[in-house]
């Protein structure tokens, strides 16, 4: 893997929900196995605690007016270590190509995350720059329909996979749930679930949606510190992942 280009391999990561698909028809009794983001990790130990976890992916949030944003020098120590396979996701919010060229160019992403008010033509143009598949997150709100969430899927066709959080003000990370049963479930191959889990409803979550993979971040964290990550709300999380993945 080279992760200066983002050259590799991503069978095992969020980046190509659609890998198996065309697996041989007796392969797909083989139980599904959701994939795990640990989000807005800060510190060399949260890192290093995902990674001994098991999590699929990491993400690191490049948008400076978050407090669990990190600067450039910040992501080059957090990425060092990170061995192949687990994919280093970068957030950016409303980027400029400038900056995003400027992250990417210092640190080792596989994959990035638009979560602000970005068009489609935005994100491939962002990506571009990068060199470097895309997810998008789609805000879901209140007074989403399931059919808003299609013509979203539809309209940013070429992302990788779209990942579903809840509506909050700014941009994610809020803590609250929203009506899973608003993603249609033609979208679930390509849903990275996210919004609000913790240990305690991602089992719940998953049974309800089973999307492609989970991502949390304010779920894992020290009640009340935000951006403080909490190891053993970490282990509870990927424990209860993988308990719902075996029932």
């Amino acid at each position: 893997m080279d992760r200066a280009t983002g050259n590799m391999k991503v069978s095992e990561n969020l980046s190509n929900p659609d890998a198996d698909a065309g697996a041989p028809a007796q392969q797909h009794s083989v139980p599904h196995r959701t994939r795990i983001k640990l989000c807005g990790l800060s510190k060399p130990e949260d890192v290093a605690q995902a990674i001994d976890l098991g999590a699929d992916a990491i993400g690191l949030v490049f948008y400076p007016p978050s407090r669990r944003s990190v600067s450039i020098a910040q992501a080059v120590e957090l990425v060092h270590d990170v061995p192949p396979f687990v994919s280093v996701v970068g957030l950016f919010v409303n980027a400029t190509p400038d900056w995003v060229r400027e992250v990417v160019s210092n640190v080792g992403l596989t994959l990035l995350q638009f979560h602000g008010d970005e068009t489609a033509e935005q994100c491939e143009a962002l990506a571009s720059v990068a060199g470097l598949p895309w997810l998008r997150a789609l805000r879901v709100a209140a007074d989403t329909r399931p059919a808003d969430l299609v013509k979203s899927a539809l309209n940013y066709s070429a992302a990788s996979a779209l990942l579903f959080d809840t509506h909050v003000e700014g941009y994610g990370g809020g803590g609250k749930v929203f009506d899973w049963s608003l993603i249609p479930a033609e979208l679930a191959r390509r849903a990275v679930l996210s919004g609000g889990l913790s240990a305690q409803n991602v089992n719940d979550a998953i049974h309800r949606v089973r999307p492609y993979a989970v991502d949390v971040s304010s779920g894992i964290e020290v009640v009340g510190a935000k951006g403080v990550k909490d190891y053993a709300r970490m282990a509870a999380f990927v424990r209860a992942v993988r308990a719902a993945d075996a029932e």
